[in-house]
């Protein structure tokens, strides 16, 4: 069995959200001129991660935002921002069965039945439909593909009866399924010409409360030697949730229909590229040392959850950092450098309490680490 099969599971990788309130976003770039008309724009969700981002950027460009929720979430935000109510696990949109929008942007729905529940409440009052979905509706990950590789197969009773606990107890084995059928759902519901199907890669910046990205501009601003996987040319793919809201707006703008991969960057970049970036951005002295596969799986070290971001190029994974953006990228999908995003995060990271700074939610930590790099050093393995 492979080190992939054993130790990294693709649905599961990307399965948790973010919690953490976002930062404040950035004003509009010139990548995008002033929206020739004022949407109104319905958000399910947008208190979370990627959110808030999206609220922003719409109130920036002279939107109309409604957001919903089940409960109030006051925020700062610049402009008015209208809030209702409800609870979508228990069917309950009753304070959406008035009003009409220009687009509706789904952003934390898994299960089937929210979509479905959504589309009957909003569809003859919703002109445009955007799902926001995930690259873990493929159904392998061991080649580069596009948007058109067959996806992850529902192989339950019925889609539709599955629950916020039944999802919660097989997360990692219907993560991917359920995405893809709420997918099929919207399609349904909205029809072809006025879905917009996003499927993003993994979800980085200021505000992520999973470290997913995070450990690794506070590790290596920590200095010393630093253990990095493998031999530095694994390719890495991730997104910064502002680029991602505010692509996701201007999507909702252009009314552009179609399936979307959203992650990043724009050109290839590798595991030493990353890393070198990211310590050229922050000013760090650190010393990464490269540390075999072959090693790191004899030592039980998992990719993307003990070592963030990275997961072997070979084998079942290796595609899975190098999906095919080429559409995204036609459709106006752009990036942020990475030291912006680096050093936003590291900056956000050291204003979070001494608690939450104390441990870090994913990577390894500094006894293992240190552990780890004694042993390969005693076998003679020390690379730079």
């Amino acid at each position: 069995m492979t080190m992939t099969r054993r130790r990294f599971n693709r649905t599961a990788a990307l399965a948790l959200p973010a919690l953490g309130l976002a930062t404040p976003m950035l004003a509009a770039g010139d990548e995008a001129a002033a929206p020739a008309k004022r949407l109104r724009i319905l958000i399910l969700g947008g208190t979370g991660f990627t959110g808030p981002h999206q609220v922003r950027y719409a109130l920036a460009r002279g939107h109309h935002v409604t957001l919903f929720n089940r409960g109030r979430h006051p925020q700062p935000w610049p402009g008015d921002v209208e809030e209702r109510l409800g609870d979508r696990n228990a069917g309950d949109l009753k304070s959406l069965e008035s009003g009409e929008w220009d687009v509706c942007i789904d952003n934390p729905t898994t299960l089937p039945f929210w979509v479905r529940d959504a589309g009957r409440v909003l569809r003859e009052r919703v002109r445009h439909y955007v799902f926001i979905s995930t690259v873990s509706v493929y159904a392998a990950n061991d080649k580069p593909e596009d948007e058109s590789a067959a996806l992850a197969a529902y192989t339950g009773p019925d889609p539709m009866a599955e629950t916020a606990e039944s999802f919660s107890r097989r997360l990692a084995e219907l993560y991917g399924p359920l995405k893809a059928a709420s997918e099929a759902e919207a399609r349904r519901q909205f029809g072809d010409a006025r879905t917009t199907i996003v499927r993003p890669g993994l979800i980085v910046g200021p505000g992520d409360e999973t470290d997913r990205f995070t450990y690794w501009p506070v590790r290596l601003a920590r200095g010393g030697d630093a253990l990095a996987p493998g031999d530095g040319s694994d390719p890495v793919q991730f997104i910064d949730a502002r680029d991602l809201a505010e692509w996701t707006i201007r999507m909702a703008e252009a009314r552009t229909a179609g399936v979307f991969n959203a992650t990043g960057p724009a050109q290839p970049l590798h595991m030493r590229e990353m890393v070198s970036g990211i310590a050229s951005a922050i000013h760090s002295d650190v010393r990464p040392v490269w540390v075999a596969t072959s090693f790191l799986e004899a030592q039980h070290v998992s990719p993307w959850s003990d070592l963030p971001v990275w997961v072997p190029g070979q084998g079942d994974s290796a595609g899975f950092a190098r999906r095919d953006i080429g559409r995204a990228l036609k459709a106006g999908l752009t990036f942020r450098p990475l030291a912006t995003t680096t050093a936003d995060t590291l900056a956000w990271f050291r204003q979070q309490p001494e608690a939450r700074q104390a441990k870090l939610r994913a990577g390894l930590d500094p006894a293992r680490e240190a552990d780890l790099l004694a042993q390969w050093k005693a076998r003679g393995g020390e690379r730079r």
